[in-house]
């Protein structure tokens, strides 16, 4: 690998095999307009700026944050291992159409369009509109006009127009959406806010009263009415927030979800690794994103089970834990 300390060209930059000592950023009004191309095995250690940035093939790895005044394209033949550290943005498109790989993106997406197959996202992606196949996001996808998903794992969600097919998993109790979300006839919504992912995630039994509660996107949603001055907005939710709120039936902090998510979310910015003890081999489960990653993608497809909780609830049992 070459190492390059200063990248100073104004028609373009092409990157191949080169270990880059600090960021490809522009000194002159030319520089504005160049764009970058890495080719493969490559590491920036610094932040990316770029009219259109491409990466054709992997390993890469970018310490920095990355912004792009065009597009951001990850070639649909890459391979290898795509590490994206800190926060992505661009002014136009973000696209990427790879099943050989799986782009990491360890921080929040910021664009006009994202379009993501077969990633991972540590933060959030905010956008006009979003497109995800096979995606892995731990915070929140916010789209101000549409946002279309198929067979994904995200925290939450908030889009004026939601689509979704396949298999819907939710981090967190509520999703919204300004209109009704259109569900295909196989689609599926489910909820993992009560299931034990620390456990799964150490390969541990799961505790009590834990599990996965599969949605109904008719009765598990509500109409809301929100006001701005004169201006009123409807608002669908999407939730189980009732039933995990209405009794007291797990211990919400032993599960360690939001430990395990947001510890991996901040992994660029702590200083130490951590860990949620012992797993099921007397050895300590360190949080590390790419094994988080794998354990996330097995959950979405199928390679990790969880327990189902029934998602109904008993008032008298409530009434009892209560009095």
């Amino acid at each position: 690998m070459k190492e390059l300390k200063v990248i100073s060209l104004e028609n373009g930059v092409i990157l191949s095999e080169n270990l880059v000592k600090g960021s490809i950023l522009p000194r002159t009004s030319a520089e504005l307009e160049r764009d970058v191309l890495i080719q493969n095995d490559t590491i920036v250690e610094g932040a990316v700026y770029a009219r259109k940035l491409e990466i054709q093939n992997g390993d890469v790895e970018i310490l920095g944050a990355v912004f792009t005044k065009l597009e951001f394209h990850i070639s649909n033949n890459a391979k290898g291992d795509i590490i994206l550290r800190k926060t992505v943005a661009t002014s136009d498109s973000l696209v990427s159409y790879a099943r050989d790989c799986r782009p990491m993106f360890m921080a929040d997406i910021n664009g006009k369009t994202v379009k993501l197959c077969n990633a991972f996202v540590a933060g959030s992606i905010f956008a006009d509109e979003v497109i995800l196949e096979d995606c892995i996001v731990l915070g929140g996808v916010f789209a101000t006009a549409k946002l279309t998903m198929k067979d994904c794992i995200v925290g939450t969600f908030n889009a004026k127009n939601v689509a979704v097919s396949g298999d819907i998993k939710l981090l967190l109790p509520s999703a919204f959406s300004g209109e009704e979300m259109q569900v295909t006839s196989e689609a599926r919504l489910f909820n993992l806010s009560l299931a034990d992912l620390g456990a799964l995630y150490k390969g541990t039994p799961e505790m009590e009263n834990t599990g996965i509660i599969e949605m109904n996107t008719y009765s598990d949603e509500q109409e809301s009415q929100l006001f701005e001055g004169d201006e009123k907005v409807l608002v669908h939710c999407y939730s189980v927030v009732g039933k995990v709120l209405a009794a007291d039936l797990v211990n919400v902090d032993k599960l360690r979800n939001h430990f395990l998510i947001g510890a991996t979310a901040l992994g660029s910015q702590l200083l130490k690794t951590y860990d949620l003890g012992v797993d099921a081999n007397g050895e300590l489960c360190e949080i590390i994103p790419e094994k988080v990653a794998d354990f996330f993608f097995n959950l979405l497809h199928g390679k990790i089970q969880v327990r189902t909780l029934e998602g109904s609830f008993s008032i008298q049992e409530i009434a009892q834990r209560l009095s």
